[in-house]
């Protein structure tokens, strides 16, 4: 039963995820504060998977460009973009968290205040950054985690529809395939930085007309 229920069970994300990824949106562009958007959907990402698992634990910070003009998206679209990848930077990081407590051995004696002396347990601390900033004739969106990153082989594969590197029973493969047509559909382009054990970083460039 346990050998037919994972298969079942992402059969029937992807049959959910399809109309989604297939659809041409019917939404209309309109000039959108970007970072009001960014700002929105991480702490909606946020909060989302904490309330989903109490261990759930990440630091997040922004950087974002105070003269960023508006750009022209379907918000709702765009939304869907940003909360896929922030949503995953989040998932990475915490991934990374659950190996480091694994691996990571007795802690010794504490030192002055009460914090583990140098050497000690891992001092990895799950983190995630979104920056916005403005080019010449575009603008730049960076979603960054220092989770596991991804290795080199697979990196050219994961804005395949289908293709997931999340632990069996989760994802479907559709989200960042979805992700990447929506980009192209504003005129923009999505891409991945990858450093196997360093982290993602995720780049949106958007047109400014």
């Amino acid at each position: 039963m346990e050998k037919f229920n994972y298969p079942g069970q992402r059969a029937a994300g992807i049959v959910r995820d399809m109309p989604e990824h297939r659809r041409s949106s019917t939404g209309q562009k309109e000039l959108t504060d970007i970072n009001a958007l960014c700002d929105e959907y991480l702490r909606l990402s946020y909060h989302g998977l904490s309330a989903k698992d109490n261990n759930f634990n990440t630091d997040y910070k922004t950087d974002l460009d105070p003269n960023l003009p508006k750009v022209n998206v379907v918000p709702q679209d765009f939304g869907r973009v940003l909360l896929n990848i922030i949503n995953n930077a989040f998932q990475a990081c915490n991934e990374r968290c659950k190996i480091e407590k694994r691996v990571d051995s007795p802690p010794k004696a504490l030192g002055v205040g009460g914090k583990h002396s140098e050497g000690s347990i891992s001092e990895y601390i799950p983190s995630i950054t979104l920056s916005t900033k403005r080019l010449s004739d575009k603008i730049e969106i960076s979603i960054q985690d220092n989770g596991n990153g991804i290795p080199d082989h697979i990196k050219d594969k994961i804005f395949q529809p289908f293709f997931t590197t999340k632990p069996t029973g989760q994802g479907t493969g559709l989200g960042l395939s979805l992700s990447y047509d929506i980009v192209k559909a504003h005129g923009g382009e999505l891409k991945v930085e990858a450093k196997e054990l360093e982290g993602t970083r995720f780049v949106i460039h958007l047109p400014l007309t």
